[in-house]
């Protein structure tokens, strides 16, 4: 359906580190987190059409319903009864803690705004189809924190993310159960960095909270970490969000590319990308 259409490109969003601090009487859990987004991810195409619909392809299409959709969700909330035939094409891997819906919510978002002439709503607005998608749709390096809807962007250096995931799906809602209210204290105030290697190096004193819990409902996640330190070049391999992702930080592409390329090697059911993180004054 490319061809011809207007598109919308949602790159994954991951977690640097994410440090849960509480939850509110509302049973939401309070987060401080740091995402970036690797220019890695789905793409969303929209032609006009009287009726809104979407149809689903690409390799991870077959895991993801498009009946309710939050690519549907997010045009309704922006649309008012418009219309669109939207077509997405699903490359990241579902339920994998790599804000794949949340980020394809959010480029619809961006794609129908264009499409239909209305203005964007606010993260308050959006909020309700899911805790990342504010974040993604602003689309850059970030501090987030309560639920997601508070927001400081930071100017973070340029390096490159290897993402693996073990072909696991884990739903958040199980990682959050399975933390079992352990909570933590937040960020301390991230400094600025010169290169990658400080940000490695101040990141491997921070933590996601939802790597042990995550681990023990998936257990090939400990295998995909250990592949992704052993990599010759990584400065840190940590879990992105509520897993099964997992990234590796490095500072050049070659030994990010050279990584993905023994991992596809050696697991050829993982899914592997290498992608760089722009930086952040040049977005």
């Amino acid at each position: 359906m490319s061809g011809g259409a207007a598109a919308e490109f949602a790159p994954a969003k991951v977690n640097l580190a994410l440090h849960v601090t509480g939850r509110r009487p509302d049973g939401y859990h309070e987060l401080d987190s740091l995402a970036v987004f690797p220019r890695v991810g789905d793409r969303l195409f929209a032609t006009p059409a009287p009726g809104l619909t979407l149809a689903v392809e690409g390799r991870f299409a077959g895991a993801l319903a498009a009946a309710d959709n939050l690519v549907l969700r997010a045009a309704r909330l922006l649309g008012s009864g418009r219309g669109a035939a939207l077509s997405l094409d699903k490359a990241l891997p579902v339920a994998g803690g790599i804000g794949g819906g949340s980020a394809d919510a959010a480029a619809a978002l961006r794609l129908l705004a264009r499409l239909w002439d209305v203005p964007l709503p606010g993260a308050a607005a959006v909020l309700g189809l899911g805790a990342d998608v504010p974040v993604c749709l602003a689309g850059l390096p970030s501090r987030m924190r309560g639920i997601g809807e508070r927001l400081e962007p930071l100017p973070l250096p340029g390096f490159w993310l290897v993402l693996a995931n073990p072909g696991v799906r884990l739903e958040t809602a199980a990682v959050f159960a399975a933390l079992a209210g352990r909570f933590g204290p937040p960020l301390p105030a991230p400094p600025a960095f010169a290169d990658a290697a400080t940000l490695a190096g101040w990141l491997a004193a921070r933590r996601n909270d939802l790597e042990a819990p995550a681990v023990g409902l998936a257990p090939p996640i400990a295998a995909v970490l250990s592949a992704l330190a052993a990599q010759p070049g990584c400065a840190l391999a940590r879990m992105s969000g509520s897993g099964a992702t997992c990234f590796g930080l490095f500072d050049a592409a070659g030994p990010a590319e050279a990584a993905a390329a023994t991992l596809r090697r050696a697991r050829r059911d993982w899914w592997v990308a290498a992608a760089p993180v722009a930086p952040a004054d040049r977005r």
